[in-house]
């Protein structure tokens, strides 16, 4: 995507949801945002963090039913929060220990969303495809999930 797609992406999703203070609304419209402006993908959303389990839990999303629970460290979602940073899997049948929630899923794109070093969540996109998330896209949406943490009142 081009630096102006995305100053347009980050654009409507400030006008979702600025001054709006529930996370699952803004969540909501944000997958539903993703899922309308990228192309061949099956899934979008977000796994939030419970300080209580340890663990990612399914949140708001876009796409066929999913995995509900996922432990930090497993998976691409856990992984990613673990290490605090964004991975970007090719084919996902070759992550060591990926979870396939949908089988159609073929590569994956994740963004750990943390704010003031407190884990928040991650981002969660899918592809039927290989090799449909660039390093562009990573950059695309981790300043996505910037504006959407500046946004959320946590």
């Amino acid at each position: 995507m081009s630096n102006e797609i995305t100053y347009m992406l980050n654009k409507q999703l400030e006008a979702l949801i600025a001054g709006e203070t529930n996370m699952i609304a803004n969540l909501s419209n944000a997958s539903a945002l993703l899922t309308e402006q990228f192309s061949n993908i099956n899934w979008a959303g977000f796994y939030l963090w419970d300080v209580s389990d340890n663990e990612l839990i399914l949140g708001p999303f876009q796409g066929k039913v999913a995995c509900i629970r996922i432990r930090e460290g497993e998976g691409v979602c856990g992984t990613a929060l673990q290490e605090q940073q964004s991975l970007v899997v090719d084919d996902v049948h070759l992550f060591p220990g990926h979870i396939a929630c949908d089988a159609a899923s073929q590569s994956e794109i994740v963004v750990p969303m943390i704010k003031n070093g407190k884990k928040i969540g991650v981002l969660d996109m899918d592809a039927p495809v290989k090799n449909r998330f660039t390093e562009k896209d990573r950059l695309m949406l981790e300043e996505f999930v910037e504006v959407l943490l500046k946004h959320l009142n946590i």
